[in-house]
């Protein structure tokens, strides 16, 4: 008798859900801009979504706890002359943003901790290199500083942020180039172009390392990611517009390591990837459902684990870095859905029945810390992300002030106004300072004699309860 051999899998069983709608984004006016970029950005502390506005670009900052209604009033980051295209957090300092615009420039942003109060206009640093609109930015994943910015004018150049300075440039790319994905250490990146070649670059040599022509036989755009195993991971079209994605192994780009024919759709497939647990979640602009995949190292190495669907097509995506899910709740993934004056998280949740952290669902995962300094990167050195436990949940670091290598781009920044409460004491009249001390004396001789008036009350309270009295 011929019995059916089930894969083993412990993500077999993951499913999405959409959380409670007090718990979503709503009334975020979400960009219009025909470009094939996601329009959002998360990291454990901030939700930041480009927006439609008059008059030059801007987008949307708001603190993750900050559910429910936008205020309409809510002050935006307003520093772009033209349309914003991409942003990206950087992944060493969750304070600080990155975006790229229309107005042929890349800028740098620090977003302070607490709730904005008036709209950020100026950037820590403008990034000026390309002629023609910048469409993807992208954070080196282990050297501090690090951004690369690519544009329309077919060149891709790589800076040193902290300083202002471009550190490598690179016009490899005969046509406009769709995406851009580091690896896991930093040392090469790929990119799919309009002239339908995938290409693996390596950015220290300026030269490109490995390329395959038409690795999807459509003349539709196509993306690409690195794996945590070296591979690619692409998404395209066939010649009947037939969406596809494929595996592909750099050092032999004959033939795929996997090819899959999904279904016949316009939108481009978005590919967010968790290599903690080598899951890839495909999301199409204008689709309703977010398919999601396992690659193994055993043939046929990609498998398809499931479908979440819901009512209304996605006008983007934004994807949850591993350190700011919910462990306790054995949450694996968190998806950021945009809809046209909405946003709605997405948890993905693999089926537990034990509340223990389950070690083999969290394994350590890359944590906010540098490798490297720029220099250090530049002179050919290569490490992997440092990482860190989920044990305990992940708990987001104080803000730290951006770092430079040498000149400090802030150092230069108008001094901001502060506060009563950063003022230093030895500024204030010794009359003022008596006073106030001799308050907060009071107040905690107030706060002693209500404690103990509470303590009372709850004994006396105990004693009716229990009846005693």
């Amino acid at each position: 008798m011929s019995r059916s051999i089930v894969r083993q899998s412990k993500f077999r069983h993951v499913f999405g859900q959409t959380v409670k709608a007090e718990q979503a984004y709503d009334d975020i006016r979400v960009s219009k801009v025909t470009w094939d970029s996601s329009f959002c950005a998360i990291n454990p502390k901030f939700l930041a979504v480009i927006v439609e506005s008059s008059g030059g670009g801007s987008f949307l900052v708001l603190p993750i706890s900050k559910t429910g209604r936008v205020d309409k009033n809510y002050p935006m980051v307003i520093g772009h002359s033209g349309p914003v295209l991409d942003i990206d957090w950087c992944p060493h300092d969750d304070n600080v943003l990155a975006s790229g615009s229309e107005d042929c420039t890349a800028m740098v942003w620090q977003i302070p901790d607490h709730t904005l109060t008036r709209p950020i206009s100026d950037p820590i640093v403008v990034l000026e290199g390309h002629s023609k609109r910048v469409g993807i930015v992208t954070w080196h994943p282990t050297a501090r500083n690090v951004l690369l910015t690519a544009g329309s004018d077919n060149l891709i150049i790589i800076w040193n942020v902290g300083t202002g300075e471009p550190l490598i440039s690179m016009d490899d790319h005969p046509d406009l180039i769709y995406s851009i994905s580091w690896n896991r250490n930093g040392s090469l990146f790929c990119t799919t172009c309009k002239d339908r070649r995938l290409r693996v670059c390596d950015p220290r040599k300026r030269e490109v390392v490995a390329e395959r022509l038409a690795p999807h036989d459509g003349i539709r755009p196509m993306r690409a990611i690195f794996t945590r195993d070296g591979n690619i991971f692409t998404t395209g079209f066939t010649r009947m517009s037939q969406r596809e994605l494929g595996l592909w192994d750099p050092t032999n780009f004959e033939e795929p390591m996997a090819l899959l024919e999904l279904d016949t759709s316009n939108g481009v497939l978005l590919p967010y990837y968790d290599a903690d647990a080598n899951m890839v979640y495909l999301c199409g602009k204008g689709d309703s459902s977010i398919r999601y995949f396992e690659i193994t190292e055993e043939p046929p190495y990609v498998h398809y684990l499931n479908t979440f669907s819901s009512k209304e097509p996605q006008r983007g995506m934004g994807f949850m870095p591993k350190r700011g899910v919910d462990v306790s709740k054995c949450e694996i993934a968190r998806l950021f859905k945009l809809l046209d004056k909405k946003c709605e998280p997405i948890t993905m949740t693999v089926p537990r029945k034990s509340d223990l952290f389950q070690d083999d669902l969290y394994p350590d995962t890359v944590g906010p810390e540098p490798a490297m300094e720029p220099e250090e990167w530049l002179d050919g050195r290569n490490e992997d992300p440092i990482l860190v436990s989920m044990r305990d949940g992940y708990v987001p670091p104080k803000s730290r002030e951006f770092k430079a290598a040498r000149k400090n781009v802030l150092d230069s920044r108008p001094a901001t106004r502060r506060s009563m409460s950063t003022l230093e004491t030895s500024s204030l009249p010794p009359q003022l300072l008596e006073r106030l001390l001799e308050e907060i004396q009071n107040l905690k001789a107030t706060v002693l004699s209500q404690e103990k008036r509470i303590c009372d009350l709850e004994n006396k309270l105990s004693q009716y309860t229990n009846g005693t009295d």
